[in-house]
């Protein structure tokens, strides 16, 4: 068997194997001008309470309701909102997917998610839950990426050295982190930016 070029793969999950409606789409349906929910639901004093574990799943979206109400001025229309996003459904991409499965026949694979904890749920629900040997959830350890403590904790979960380690993200600031603790970094846009690496990292 021939040497690879890493001993583990750690990536993300949202933008890279998993995606979301826009959420124009939820402005649009409820008639409020656009960015409007972003603002309320991915404010940094929101969002990051949720995604490091300060605040549950249900509390931050109980918080997006109420800045939603104060600012499209109806506690009605914004837990209308809050609902049908709760209820939104992800698309997983079958052909990422489809690679990180080859990928992990040879080498771990780690997703590593800044999430909340709602996450293992929803990975259930995409046919998700055993998909990689591990899940590191910064909802359930405490701080989220670019903390050098994420990337230092997925290594350990693989058993990997920092150096031997591949980290996919779409985006950038994360990628950093990962290269500047020794990981090679991929920022992920799009499926052919793991072409060559698919090649690399699979045996047929």
């Amino acid at each position: 068997m021939r040497d690879l070029p890493f001993k583990a793969v750690l990536c993300d999950i949202d933008g890279v194997l998993r995606h979301w409606p826009p959420t124009d789409t939820l402005d649009r349906a409820h008639g409020l001008p656009s960015g409007t929910f972003a603002a309320a639901a991915f404010a940094p004093e929101r969002l990051i309470p949720a995604i490091s574990g300060q605040v549950t799943d249900e509390e931050w979206r109980t918080h997006v309701e109420t800045a939603l109400a104060a600012a499209c001025g109806s506690a009605e229309i914004a837990k209308t909102v809050v609902s049908a996003w709760s209820n939104q459904v992800s698309a997983v991409d079958a052909g990422f997917a489809a690679f990180l499965r080859r990928v992990r026949r040879t080498i771990p694979v780690a997703l590593v998610s800044n999430a909340t904890t709602r996450l293992e749920l929803d990975l259930e629900r995409a046919g998700l839950g055993d998909f990689t040997d591990t899940v590191v959830n910064t909802a359930r350890i405490g701080y989220a990426k670019p903390d050098l403590r994420v990337y230092t904790a997925a290594a350990q979960r693989v058993g990997t050295p920092l150096d031997r380690c591949l980290f996919i993200d779409d985006t950038a600031v994360n990628v950093d982190a990962a290269r500047s603790l020794g990981m090679t970094g991929i920022h992920f846009r799009r499926l052919t930016d793991i072409h060559e690496l698919q090649a690399q990292l699979t045996i047929s």
